[in-house]
């Protein structure tokens, strides 16, 4: 799967039943040896224009849907 079919679907943590944010506001952190997503990097916009982010290892990638990510902290 190409980054550009992931950049729309909003991510949601199953456990908490919380949206977390697009990943189309988000970066990957990525093993340069082994070419291996290790985590996704949220970011979410808040009042003001502030921003935070949200890391999420790989591992807790549960199901990419056709319009979310499901993930289990």
């Amino acid at each position: 799967m190409r980054l550009r079919h992931l950049a729309s679907k909003e991510v949601i943590d199953v456990r908490e039943g919380k949206k977390l944010g697009i990943l189309g506001q988000a970066d990957l952190t990525i093993d340069p040896n082994s070419g291996r997503i290790l985590s996704l990097i949220v970011l979410n916009r808040g009042l003001f224009h502030s921003k935070t982010e949200t890391v999420i290892e790989w591992d807790y990638v549960e199901i990419i849907g056709e319009d979310t990510i499901l993930i289990s902290k």
